[in-house]
This record gives C-alpha cells, structure tokens and sequence, in this order.
C-alpha cells in the first residue's frame, strides 16, 4: 500500500536565517550600549574637570591688583579666566585629553562683580567621538555632544 501523503517542504536553512537576523539586532544593542557607556564616561570627566574649575574660581575669582586692597574686590579686577581654564585643562587626560583646545572647549562666567557670595560657572564641552561607524548611520551623527556645567559659591575676595 503507498501512502500519498505529501512530504513537508524542507525548512533547514530557517533557524539559521533567524538567528543571523536576531543577532544582528543584539549586537547593534550592544554596540549601542558600550559607545553610551564610555561617552557617559567621558561626561563625569568633563563633570570633575568643571568643579575642579569652579572650586578653584571660588577662591581666586580675580587677578587682585597689587597697589589695591588685597582680599577685598577692587572695581575693574578681571576674571581669572586663564587660570582657572588652565586649572581645567590639567585636571585630567584620560579619557578625555582636555588640553585638546580643537575638541574641547572651556567657559568661565562669574556674577557681577565677582567677590564673595556670589557664583562662578565653568562649562566643559566636548565632541564625543562614536567608535562604531553603524551607530552614528543610525542616530545621524558621528559625535555625540557632551556638555557639563558645575557653579560654585565665590569664596574670596570679599565684596566692598
């Protein structure tokens, strides 16, 4: 006796297209995750060197005039903006070089006049560079801008 039952067609390859498939998703998940991580990473950075910034402006706001009253604010002191961006630029290297002028940029603001009581601000930006060239296809960009701010309560010199 012969049975007509008709044979199912041959599914063999079909796992391994599934697969392919999802794993394609999963390490793109991946990928994703490990470029937000180091570029979290490279915020708290950018975080430590801004308050290293702003603790530093809050005790030397000022390049104090030396024929004026030391300790005490006197109109037309300038901001000690070089300092404190130096300050900055040498707080760290890794892993993010901030003596890289190109990629990193550094704002120091202060209220008026700057003497104590009052706050100084210092923002850290920086580009952040994405390593996996897919990503940056799918979110439009290959950086990813990262902005920190700290403001901090002015120390000294002491307002007239």
């Amino acid at each position: 006796m012969k049975k007509n039952a008709k044979k199912k067609p041959a599914q063999s390859g079909q796992s391994l297209v599934e697969f392919a498939l999802a794993l394609t998703l999963m390490l793109t998940l991946v990928a994703g995750a490990v470029d937000l991580g180091s570029a979290f990473f490279a915020y708290i950075a950018l975080r430590d060197a801004a308050q290293e910034g702003a603790l530093y402006g809050s005790i030397a706001a000022v390049v104090e005039d030396p024929n004026g009253t030391m300790g005490v604010y006197d109109a037309g002191e300038p901001l000690n903006t070089a300092a404190i961006i130096n300050r900055v630029r040498q707080s760290s290297d890794q892993p993010v070089d901030l003596t890289d002028v190109t990629n990193v940029t550094v704002a120091v603001s202060a209220t008026n006049p700057p003497c104590a009581g009052g706050g100084i601000t210092v923002t850290v930006a920086y580009n952040y560079q994405i390593t996996m060239p897919f990503i940056g296809a799918i979110i439009g960009s290959q950086t990813i801008p990262v902005r920190a701010s700290v403001t901090n309560t002015i120390l000294k010199p002491a307002c007239p």
